[in-house]
């Protein structure tokens, strides 16, 4: 194919200089999270070569120990991030993520020669990117099982976390805000009373079934592609190889991966991430739906339903002067709306991006997955801190809106039926009247009973 030349100061080869020259389609570069993982990968792919004999044997070009530790180091600083600016290649590259598996090979190469002391610039590379660093594997067993790698460590080390803090957030102004009564509303329509704390307790419950989403997401790509190598038979690698990487990244991630059940499904579908994103859309329905109700809820504060108070971070407009506005909930839902997005992409590239043996759609799977954590975790963490630790109720807003409400009739018909308390219902909206006022006047019930009966407390709780 050619000379190519390659930056002096880059641990990457030619492979990597020709995939930067042949894409330069986004600027987008495969995220931090990916690199990492496949650092991960590699480093596991070294131990079982190891540990079976395989670096070390009577095969071509055979290391020696301190070889093989100076490549497990290199894999290790690329897990750590230390080599991140050696990673140029686009994420709209060759399907299978060859250009980056071979970028990876290439530094990991590079680097572990020069640890070892040796010249990383000659021709014949004694610590080699193919037969050393890539020995047992194919970009289409290890690049997905990259994939899977970096969304399950994201999930488990950033957006899990970022989730339960906001149930708890939630759970603690639920009990905070338990005695403070309020209309409740259906179709955007007055209905009958909850309390302040009922609601946001519904809410916390939301969270809490969006953590087990995540943890479903984690549990969908949990079985891992590595040692079905070109097309899933697990040609030139040994038949312990999978079971034993997918024990290493078990070990060093706390995650219970495991080798793929069926290596031919593994390499060719990534059914899997398509499952796991599908729970990342429901998570990010849930906080979309949180997120607006919050800013529903803390609308005005003249003219809205301000039952709860937003606090004031920034300006909210240009030329209304002391305008503040609901940035974080919005932040929120543009994320959401985002992540929703980006699920019709997973889903497209894993019905149609696999044929046969290889999907062929898998880095933009992944940089569009790991996107969707990204966006999730940080939005929800951000929400928390800036907006949901520092509400705080109205009591007083959301008390008067009790008295006032037409549904207060409801707890009516019991005792005067349907028809009547609906008669009563129009003639309050026409007069400007409350429920207990016309009560009163009319002499409906009499006034002890009244009183049980509009009760807004006894009306937030099923009675015997």
């Amino acid at each position: 194919m050619g000379d190519v030349l390659v930056p002096a100061d880059a641990y990457y080869g030619a492979q990597t200089q020709r995939a930067v020259h042949n894409f330069p389609i986004s600027g987008w570069e495969m995220p931090p999270a990916m690199i990492h993982a496949m650092g991960r990968v590699k480093y596991a792919c070294g131990v079982a070569n190891r540990d079976l004999g395989k670096l070390t044997g009577t095969g071509k070009n055979p290391l020696d120990d301190s070889q093989v530790e100076s490549m497990l180091a290199a894999a290790t600083e690329v897990i750590k991030g230390k080599l991140d600016d050696q990673f140029p290649i686009d994420v709209f590259q060759t399907g299978s993520g060859t250009s980056s598996n071979m970028n990876v090979n290439e530094v990991i190469s590079n680097r572990a020669i020069e640890i070892h002391g040796g010249d990383r610039f000659t021709a014949d590379k004694p610590i080699h990117p193919n037969d050393h660093v890539n020995m047992g594997q194919s970009t289409n067993d290890t690049f997905p099982t990259a994939i899977h790698v970096a969304v399950a460590v994201e999930l488990t080390n950033h957006l899990i976390p970022a989730l339960e803090k906001f149930a708890s957030v939630l759970h603690a102004k639920a009990k905070e805000w338990d005695k403070i009564i309020k209309i409740g509303r259906t179709h955007l329509a007055d209905a009958t009373p909850l309390r302040l704390g009922q609601e946001f307790g519904g809410f916390a419950r939301q969270i809490e079934l969006s953590i087990d989403r995540a943890n479903r997401a984690v549990a969908a790509v949990a079985e891992l592609p590595v040692g079905g190598t070109a097309v899933g038979s697990g040609i030139n690698t040994h038949p312990e190889f999978g079971s034993r990487v997918a024990a290493v990244l078990a070990e060093t991630t706390g995650i219970s991966f495991v080798e793929a059940a069926n290596h031919f499904e593994a390499n060719a579908q990534r059914d899997g991430l398509v499952e796991c994103h599908g729970q990342l859309k429901t998570v990010a329905s849930t906080l979309f739906n949180v997120a607006n109700n919050i800013r529903w809820l803390g609308s005005g504060p003249r003219c809205g339903f301000y039952e709860i108070a937003i606090p004031d971070l920034q300006p909210g407009s240009s030329i209304m002067p002391g305008k503040v506005n609901p940035v974080m909930c919005e932040s929120m839902m543009q994320l959401a709306a985002r992540v929703i997005g980006n699920d019709q992409t997973i889903t497209l590239c894993g019905a149609s991006g696999g044929q046969f043996q290889l999907n062929i759609m898998m880095p933009v799977m992944a940089q569009t997955t790991l996107e969707s954590i990204l966006l999730l975790a940080n939005g929800t963490e951000a929400f928390v801190k800036f907006c949901a630790e520092q509400m705080q109720a109205n009591a007083e807003v959301c008390e008067s809106f009790v008295e006032k409400s037409l549904a207060m009739c409801t707890s009516l018909n019991p005792h005067i039926g349907y028809e009547k308390a609906a008669a009563l219902a129009k003639e309050a909206f026409k007069t400007g009247k409350t429920i207990r006022e016309l009560c009163l006047e009319q002499k409906i019930l009499p006034e002890d009973v009244l009183n049980e009966a509009l009760d807004p407390m006894s009306m937030t709780e099923p009675q015997a």
